[in-house]
Formats: structure tokens, C-alpha cells, sequence
């Protein structure tokens, strides 16, 4: 835009208009100083508007629609809030600023610094339109975009129109904020109302101290040997739950989202609407109807299904704004980057260990061996934990709640509690990437099994475990079925029995022996058996159908992928899974072989300093092998000269990755110096070492 010329000014042969030009034009105005400013307002709504359209408007539209982001992460009205004004001033603040700077230089270079800005910022925009309208992805929607940019910044430099849309545009980020904390999900967390519904009435009987461990993302058929019971031989714990319970084998959840399974869970309810998963939304829950008779110990996740009025806090600290930022701008690159993401947005979910939340011990080291337990225990996540400390014997009836996010992923346990890393964005779907998921998937199971052991142990030792009334379940399970990975409508389709079954063990006070009942149990069901086995009246009407009663008549059972939407599931118990293929050559020595070949490792440093007792090591492995390599073709993992996995050659994948193992087994480790060997299996067996870089 042209700056309009200065007005008439005194002479400078009058020394006192002279000095009058340097304060006040004749006319009472500064129009060149007013011209120059009203330039700079037009280009910062400018700026304004498209930063909103590229960062505010994607961000807290994403954000809006997940209130388990801020209730997982522990975020109250002042961080939300604060978070909301970071996101809609400060990617604002940090480009005007750019384009400030750049008038130093001159208005030439100014002019031409704003034209830049908003080219790219057009790119970026293109960038994420074309992600959603178009087949495009990475470099050709990155020369897309480029075209769009560009010819969007010639258009802003030679017409006027596109610079007042774009003004126009600047009271986005104020539409923005306002439907977010008004009208999206997460208001119900910005702005609750209520407190939650009425508490139960006592009814007649005893009321025993109530505990529920919900865990997360844990299909039956994991845990199933091949006759269909428990494998007690992986999963000791389980199976000592089995056999002191009652296990109602034919239980389904009743969504594959938590934030919809859970509250069905704790109400009673099917999913009706999509709600966040707050007391103000579930009025009437277990906390609720419990509240009026039991003390309250809950331990949630990503729910706040307990007022606080009810509810101990949390003993975990808060984790506060520096994640919050994080995650956000995790989000963002997600949402600006030319390619879909690989990432499962509830990986971030990620459980604080003890030693990260400073928790001390809940408990002494028990006196059976364990594989470095002293280190290792560290390792257990503090809200499992903080529910340890709390099972204690009380004056008054007392329900433990928690909710784990295990052994759902992100997945970083070998069984014996060992953490390690992995690239995040591992595919979990494909050939060879769906067998390593749930490999990784079954050994943090087998730490999962730790855990249930230490809640079996505490529960004896603290004199609870006789009068308990003791609950293990998962909300949902998970599909490791090539091209059905995961839990959405697809791996539903294809793969019920993964994603729907799931165990569900209830053990009554006094209850000794095990039993099997196979009656069409579904998740809206426990809610009402919890109650009747604690003598408690209902307030109000739920779905389910408590244990006490006779079992449903239909067979048939729902899944609710959105909720009001329920689908038909039909089947019994599912069968067992057949385990991950047992390949002959683990476990076995290796001796020197001929080189043949060479392959890239990544974070192979990792394997020159390791410590043992430090509850870490590079179990993961992964890299890439030259294109000569036929895809299928086996490579056998070694560790110091003996052999941890054998894993296929695959389609290299976006992270430029041809194979990944996991090396579950952590006796293969010492500590210091370890030597990693990775060798070719030709097809008569025989063994050619890659050489590594």
C-alpha cells in the first residue's frame, strides 16, 4: 500500500517553523507518520489472520475435540486458558516481529518482507488444504503448495482485494478462542458445571472395601495359551487372579476410545453422545452413587469422572505447562507436515515412572528374586504406585480405583521392567511392522503380569485380599491383524475378537476357588454387579445387567465405534491367537562368520556403554539394508554372540527403515561394552554377517 505524501511544512529559513516541522505539521496531522503505522496495522491483521487460519484454528480445533488431552495431562482452567493464548498470540507475535525487524533495512525491503511472509504462510495453508482435499502427499503437495503460495503472494502485491480478506480474516483467532472455550468438548473442562449426581442408598448386607484396577488396550486373546485358559507359563499373576476369581470370559467392552468406554464402564450407560469424559457430562458414575457410604481413592487417567467434592487428589504431581507446549507443538508439525501422520495421538499418553514423579517406595522389595528389582521397581509408573500406597485397611468402606495406561502403548517394557527406546513413529501395520507390534505389545503385557502380582502381593500383606471385593478388567483391546491394526471400525470388521474381548476377573469377598462363567457379559454391566456385591442402591436406571441377576437371554452384542451409533457384534468367546512364530535360530550361539553385506544401524553408540541396573537398555533395534536385499529375506539379531530375534526385510518405510526387532530377552546384555551383530540367513540357513555402520 502507498504511503500518502507529507503535507505543506514551514520554510526552513524560519528557525521556529523549522522546529514546529519536527513536532506538527501545519495541518495538525503527521500524515506520512499515520500513513506508515495505518500500513503497518493493515499487514499485522494480515499476518494476523493467516497465522490463524495456518496455527490457531487447526491447533485448537484438534485440541477442542480432546478433552483427554488436558484431563490425562492434569491441566486446569489456568493452564487450558494460558495454553489457548500462547497458541493464538505467540506464533502471531513471533512473525509480526520478523516482518518488524525487517523495516530496518528500509521500506523497500519491509514490503518485501511481507510479501514473502505471506506467500509462505499461503504454502502452508496449501499444505494442509491439500492434505485433506487431495491424494497428494510430501514433495508433490510441497511443490503444490509452493505454486499456491507464490501466486498468492503475487496476487496480495498487485491487487488490493486479497489484502482486505486476509484483514478481514484477523478476527479469526477471536472466533477461534471463543468456540473453543464455549462450544467445543473440551468447555466441559475450561468451564464445569456441577458437581456430580446423587449417591447411592445403603442397602442391606456387608460393604466391603471395593477395589477396581481398569487396565487399557488388552485383548483376551493375549493373555490365552493354546486351550484357551490363561498361560500361566507368561503370565504367572493372571492366572493367579483366574484361579481366585470369577472370570467372566465372554465380557466385551463396549468402544475401542476410552473417553467413551470408560464412562460406559462407570455408569452403567452405552455411549449416547459424544461428551467429555468429566463428572459434569457423567453425573451418575461409581465415584457418585459410591460417595455418600465409601471413602474415595481414585487414581484416573485420561477421565475425571470423580468431582472433587468426592475425590482424594491425586498424590502424582502435576506435570504442568512444559508438557502441555510440547505436545502442542507436536501437534502442530503433525498438522502443518506434507504427509499423514504414523503416530497414534494416544502414544503420547505416556504414564510418569515412579523415579520421574519422585514417588518413594509404596512398599518394600519383596523377598522372591527378581531380576534386578531394586533398579527396575523405579521404573513402574507412579499412579500404580500411588494406588499401592492407598491399599490399606480404613475405619470406613473404601473404593480404590485406578486406571492404567498398561499395557496400552506407547510400548517401552521388556516383562522383566526394563524401559527401552523406539523410533515413535514405527508403523504398526504392514509385513513385518504388525508381528513387531505385538511382540512389543506382549512383553510389556508380561511387566503388565508384574503388576497384577504386586497388587495380589499388597492386597495379602495389607490383610484386604480375604475382604475385598476385588475387580481386574481393560476398557478395550486392540487389533494386530495385517490391514485391521488398531481399534476402529476396520480392525472391528475384521477382527472382533481382538478388539472387543477383554478380561474381566471379579473376585467376592471370601472367594477362594476360580470359576468360569461364560454369560454375555458387556461392559455396562459392571457398574451394577460392583454395587449389588457392596450392598448398594443405584440412584438411578443403567443398561447393564449386574452378575447377581440372570444372565441376558440374546446373545448378540454392541460396539459403539461413535457413540448413538451402536454396531452388531456377534460370536462367543474368541479362540486363541496363535503366539508370535518361535524362529530356531533364537536363543543360539553365533560364531565368526564371513562378512556379506552391510547394513545402517541406528543408536548403535547405545551398545558400548550399557548399565544393566540402570532399568534401561537398546532392546530396540532397527535400520536399513541396500536395495539388493530381496524384501523377506530373514535377519537374525545377535547380542554378544548369541541370537535375540529373527525378523524380516521389509518395504522400507517413511523413517527409512527396512527392519526393526525387539530383543525381549535382557539376559543377552552385560554391562559395559556389548557387541550387536546383525547377519543375513541365506535360504539353506547359513549366516552372513552385515557389516555395520
Amino acid at each position: 500500500m502507498a504511503e500518502p505524501a507529507p503535507g505543506p511544512s514551514a520554510g526552513p529559513s524560519d528557525p521556529g517553523a523549522q522546529a514546529a516541522s519536527h513536532t506538527r505539521p501545519a495541518s495538525g496531522r503527521w500524515p506520512g507518520w499515520a500513513g506508515g503505522w495505518r500500513t503497518e496495522l493493515g499487514r499485522l491483521a494480515e499476518v494476523t489472520g493467516l497465522v490463524g487460519l495456518v496455527v490457531t484454528q487447526p491447533l485448537l480445533d484438534v485440541l477442542g475435540r480432546s478433552p483427554d488431552f488436558f484431563l490425562f495431562h492434569r491441566a486446569g482452567r489456568r493452564e487450558i486458558l494460558l495454553l489457548v493464548a500462547l497458541v493464538a498470540l505467540v506464533p502471531t507475535a513471533a512473525v509480526a516481529l520478523l516482518g518488524a525487524l525487517s523495516r530496518l533495512a528500509g521500506r523497500t525491503a519491509r514490503a518485501a518482507t511481507h510479501t514473502l511472509l505471506v506467500g509462505l504462510l499461503l504454502a502452508a495453508l496449501a499444505v494442509q488444504v491439500g492434505r485433506h482435499g487431495t491424494p497428494l502427499r510430501g514433495v508433490p503437495l510441497l511443490v503444490l503448495a509452493g505454486v499456491v503460495g507464490a501466486a498468492g503472494a503475487a496476487a496480495h502485491r498487485r491487487w488490493r482485494a486479497p489484502g482486505r480478506v486476509l484483514r478481514l480474516a484477523a478476527l479469526g483467532p477471536l472466533l477461534f478462542v471463543g468456540l473453543f472455550v464455549f462450544a467445543s468438548p473440551t468447555t466441559t473442562v475450561v468451564l464445569p458445571r456441577g458437581e456430580g449426581g446423587a449417591a447411592g442408598m445403603a442397602g442391606p448386607g456387608n460393604h466391603p472395601p471395593v477395589v477396581v484396577l481398569v487396565l487399557d488396550e488388552l485383548p483376551l486373546v493375549s493373555l490365552l495359551g493354546p486351550d484357551g485358559r490363561i498361560d500361566a507359563a507368561r503370565f504367572p499373576h493372571f492366572a493367579e487372579l483366574a484361579g481366585g476369581s470369577t472370570w467372566y470370559r465372554n465380557a466385551t467392552g463396549v468402544s475401542g476410545w476410552t473417553p467413551y468406554a470408560l464412562p460406559a464402564m462407570l455408569t452403567g450407560r452405552y455411549p449416547q453422545r459424544a461428551a467429555a469424559p468429566h463428572y459434569s457430562q457423567y453425573p451418575d458414575n461409581l465415584f457418585t452413587a459410591f460417595g455418600g457410604l465409601y471413602d474415595i481413592r481414585a487414581e484416573e487417567s485420561i477421565t475425571r469422572l470423580c468431582p472433587p467434592s468426592r475425590c482424594e487428589q491425586p498424590v502424582a504431581p502435576e506435570q504442568g505447562m512444559g508438557v502441555l507446549i510440547r505436545q502442542a507443538g507436536g501437534l502442530l508439525r503433525q498438522l502443518t507436515a506434507p504427509v499423514d501422520s504414523r503416530v497414534d495421538p494416544e502414544d503420547s499418553y505416556r504414564e510418569q515412572t515412579r523415579a520421574e514423579a519422585g514417588i518413594d517406595a509404596a512398599e518394600p522389595v519383596p523377598a522372591d528374586p527378581k531380576f534386578r528389582w531394586d533398579s527396575l521397581d523405579d521404573n513402574q509408573p507412579a499412579r500404580f504406585t500411588s494406588f499401592l500406597a492407598g491399599l490399606r485397611p480404613a475405619p470406613r468402606p473404601t473404593l480404590h480405583f485406578l486406571h492404567l495406561l498398561m499395557p496400552h502403548s506407547p510400548w517401552a517394557y521388556l516383562p522383566s521392567g526394563v524401559r527401552y527406546d523406539a523410533p515413535h513413529d514405527l508403523p504398526n501395520d504392514g509385513d513385518g511392522w504388525a508381528e513387531l507390534a505385538r511382540r512389543r505389545h506382549l512383553a510389556q503385557l508380561g511387566y503388565t503380569d508384574r503388576l497384577i502380582g504386586q497388587t495380589l502381593r499388597t492386597l495379602r500383606s495389607a490383610g484386604l485380599y480375604d475382604k475385598a471385593l476385588l475387580v481386574v478388567t481393560a476398557d478395550h483391546g486392540v487389533s494386530f491383524t495385517p490391514g485391521a491394526q488398531g481399534r476402529g471400525m476396520d480392525a472391528i470388521r475384521t477382527a472382533p475378537g481382538e478388539v472387543a474381548w477383554v478380561p474381566t476377573f471379579v473376585k467376592t469377598p471370601g472367594q477362594r476357588a476360580g470359576r468360569i462363567d461364560d454369560r454375555n457379559w458387556q461392559h455396562v454391566d459392571l457398574l451394577p454387579t460392583i454395587a449389588d456385591e457392596a450392598a448398594i442402591r443405584l440412584p438411578g436406571p443403567v443398561d447393564g445387567r449386574s452378575a447377581r441377576q440372570a444372565p441376558r437371554a440374546e446373545a448378540g452384542k454392541v460396539f459403539y465405534d461413535r457413540p448413538g451409533e451402536p454396531t452388531p457384534i456377534s460370536g462367543g468367546v474368541p479362540a486363541p491367537v496363535a503366539p508370535p512364530a518361535f524362529h530356531p535360530l533364537v536363543g543360539t550361539a553365533v560364531g565368526d562368520r564371513p562378512v556379506g553385506g552391510s547394513a545402517r544401524v541406528a543408536d548403535l553408540a547405545a551398545f558400548g556403554a550399557v548399565d544393566p541396573d540402570a532399568g534401561r537398555l537398546p532392546a530396540a533395534v532397527w535400520g536399513d539394508v541396500p536395495e539388493e536385499v530381496p524384501d523377506g529375506t530373514p535377519l537374525a539379531i545377535a547380542v554378544n554372540g548369541r541370537v535375540g530375534a529373527v525378523v524380516p526385510v521389509v518395504p522400507r518405510d517413511a523413517g527409512g527403515r527396512r527392519f526393526a526387532a525387539l530383543l525381549a530377552d535382557d539376559r543377552l546384555f552385560h554391562a559395559g561394552a556389548n557387541r550387536l551383530d546383525v547377519y543375513r540367513v541365506a535360504p539353506d540357513g547359513a549366516l552372513l554377517r552385515l557389516a555395520l555402520s
